[in-house]
């Protein structure tokens, strides 16, 4: 069922949600059948993209579809037409002529609405919803990661300004978001391997466990790299190669069992982790890190290498965040 709804003029704490679990953080004590039940909780909860109209966010759109379509989830389309004001591209004492931003954000989403049915509809019955809401984009889809299973960005909009207003957006929910971020450069690609970063952390650990999902829906190698820098080198290089081997093994522990069809290749280099990173990510149909590393500090929002990532992939990217 399609439906559209409209929230035009509603403060963003005042949208209801469907109560529901989102992806949980797993820890190394957590065992692996608690791993799979957590993870089946959130099933149902939809899969929410931001849309403002231009192409790269369309093909955000496209790229969301396909997932939730994979996974039978509920989709939502969400147009903010606060942006505006909220960055000073219209003077706040300018009237606002609600008829017409209205009429342009059913326009962007009857647009949106098109670019999702093309790639087949997305489960539990062609569930697309539809979301007109006027406020600025970063706080309409943070307030929406609550209870999503997933939240789609793309990475540039209309002109160079606005191409930086979205890039503040992915950041924003790569950032702060309360679920997964998918960060989404463009159409992104059918084939290749998914690459994963792990350090050992409990957020590499998370992003393990959907690495090795994304791997078997789309029957593909799954690449686990694991870097190390001269820069911080605080051992002989045999140690820390050991070390980064036994991090590897570690981390994939137990999946061999789980995902028995998921082929894995391991990379344990001397290199900076985001430069592998990106490197393996060439040839990838996604790549994916936790928020932050063994490095980051309590408060930490998101790490360097994750952040690197994301601004320097040309594949989509998936920030495994958890909730706060």
């Amino acid at each position: 069922m399609s439906r559209t709804r409209l929230t035009f003029g509603t403060p963003i704490g005042d949208q209801q949600h469907t109560p529901g679990a989102v992806i949980a953080s797993y820890a190394s004590d957590i065992d692996h059948s608690e791993r799979a039940k957590t993870m089946s909780t959130h099933h149902d909860l939809p899969v929410v993209v931001g849309c403002d109209g231009s192409f790269p966010s369309l093909d955000a759109v496209r790229w969301a579809a396909a997932y939730a379509a994979e996974r039978k989830a509920p989709l939502r389309i969400v147009y903010a037409i606060g942006m505006a004001a909220e960055f000073g591209l219209r003077a706040p004492y300018a009237p606002v002529d609600d008829e017409y931003e209205r009429a342009e954000g059913e326009a962007v989403l009857a647009d949106a609405r098109v670019a999702a049915e093309s790639v087949g509809e997305p489960g539990l019955g062609g569930d697309i919803g539809t979301e007109l809401v006027r406020a600025a984009a970063i706080p309409a889809l943070l307030d929406r990661a609550e209870h999503a299973r997933l939240v789609v960005s793309g990475t540039r909009g209309h002109g160079a300004f606005l191409r930086g207003l979205l890039g503040s957006t992915s950041s924003a929910l790569a950032r702060h978001a309360r679920c997964p971020v998918a960060v989404v450069p463009g159409p992104g690609q059918d084939s290749g391997p998914v690459v994963v970063g792990v350090d050992g952390s409990r957020h590499s650990a998370l992003a393990i466990e959907i690495a090795f999902d994304e791997a078997e829906q789309h029957g593909a190698e799954l690449v686990v790299v694991h870097g190390w820098s001269e820069v911080f080198r605080y051992a002989p290089r045999t140690e820390l190669q050991r070390e980064g081997e036994l991090v590897v093994s570690e981390s994939i522990a137990g999946y061999g069992e789980r995902y028995p069809e998921v082929k894995v290749r391991r990379v344990v280099v001397e290199e900076r982790p985001a430069r592998r990173l990106l490197s393996e990510g060439e040839r990838a149909r996604l790549i994916v890190v936790g928020s932050h590393g063994r490095g980051g500090f309590p408060g930490m929002t998101l790490g360097s290498v994750a952040q690197a990532v994301v601004h320097g992939a040309t594949v989509p990217v998936i920030v495994a965040r958890e909730p706060s």
